[in-house]
């Protein structure tokens, strides 16, 4: 493993913001760590930096403790959603301050630049001054400059959190790309999981200073931990049931689960694509109470009548979704359904 953490521990103010977390990243790795605001991923962040100090565990870099070595000589880069870019400096001045301070020659401080600023795809930008950058170019720069030491490991908070979405979207795609041909290896926090989704090899998602759960996108995804983690990622149709076979028993009625799933009382997981819409004579009757458009689909958001239970949201194709106040009647897919540990 490149980077280890063994029960690395910050406090403030007595309080764990940081709680005993283990996590290893191996070489060439991209880990996106994921949670809301005060979950401690940053400080897990600044922690591995060297900028915040453990009190207690270990922060380890190729096996080797880090404890005494300072942040300038820890071979690492950061990367802060507010770039932090030298704005008395031009381009090449920001991405050449790396290579400087390491005392690399002048003539190949400046191929360096030229390499990076062709990967980060901003060519001849050497002399342009930081204040004229649009938000994407100076984040590009801001890479660039993160990459120019040559870092063992790099490391990114909150790396595209400043930029409108379409943006994101494109440069998360031209991150991924150019970390694998690098062979970088990446820890990055971010709150946005579709980002981290999209770029990462395994998401660690944080609760409250520890770890809820890692694991590759499709399994964190297919297969949430808990309600806590559901909820995280977006997932509203969680409900207490009393599994018992490939059953169990909810406030929606008796909705199928998956052969194995555990028994008991548990939290059950609904998929919105495991919601199906079907004549309003069959299955559980409910109201549309909203619609809500989200690009590829529409989300609607279904009012059971028997009872009175929670809202439910099923995922629509564009032409099928039905009106605001129509009855429809709803069945469950055991295939989009999850029984959380």
């Amino acid at each position: 493993m490149l980077l280890a953490l063994e029960g690395a521990t910050v406090r403030f103010g007595g309080r764990a913001v940081l709680d005993g977390v283990d996590l290893a990243v191996a070489e060439h790795e991209i880990v996106c760590v994921l949670g809301p605001s005060g979950s401690g991923k940053s400080t897990l962040l600044r922690a591995v930096a060297g900028l915040q100090p453990l009190d207690a565990g270990r922060v380890l870099l190729d096996r080797r403790d880090q404890a005494a070595v300072p942040a300038h000589k820890r071979e690492v880069g950061l990367m802060f959603q507010d770039h932090q870019l030298f704005p008395q400096r031009d381009v090449a001045g920001n991405v050449a301050f790396g290579p400087r301070m390491h005392g690399v020659a002048k003539a190949q401080q400046g191929e360096r630049v030229r390499e990076l600023l062709d990967l980060v795809g901003l060519p001849g930008a050497e002399r342009r001054a930081v204040a004229a950058l649009s938000g994407g170019e100076q984040q590009r720069v801001a890479l660039a400059r993160a990459l120019a030491p040559r870092p063992r490991l790099l490391m990114l908070d909150e790396p595209l959190g400043q930029l409108d979405r379409s943006l994101r979207e494109r440069l998360v795609v031209e991150l991924r790309e150019l970390f694998g041909r690098l062979g970088t290896t990446v820890l990055a926090v971010t709150h946005d999981q579709g980002e981290a989704f999209a770029l990462a090899d395994r998401v660690v998602v944080m609760r409250d200073g520890r770890i809820a759960q890692s694991g590759t996108p499709l399994e964190v995804w297919q297969r949430p931990a808990d309600e806590f983690v559901a909820r995280f990622l977006g997932f509203e149709n969680v409900v207490e049931g009393l599994v018992s076979g490939e059953a169990a028993e909810t406030p929606w009625g008796k909705v199928p689960v998956p052969p194995r799933a555990l028994e008991g009382v548990r939290s059950v997981l609904v998929r919105p694509a495991g919601v199906r819409l079907v004549a309003v004579d069959e299955g559980l009757r409910c109201v549309v109470a909203g619609r809500t458009f989200r690009g590829t689909h529409v989300a609607v958001h279904l009012q059971p009548q028997e009872d009175g239970g929670p809202r439910l949201e099923a995922a629509c194709a564009l032409r099928e979704a039905p009106e605001v106040g129509d009855a429809v009647g709803v069945e469950f897919d055991a295939t989009e359904i999850v029984v959380l540990g």
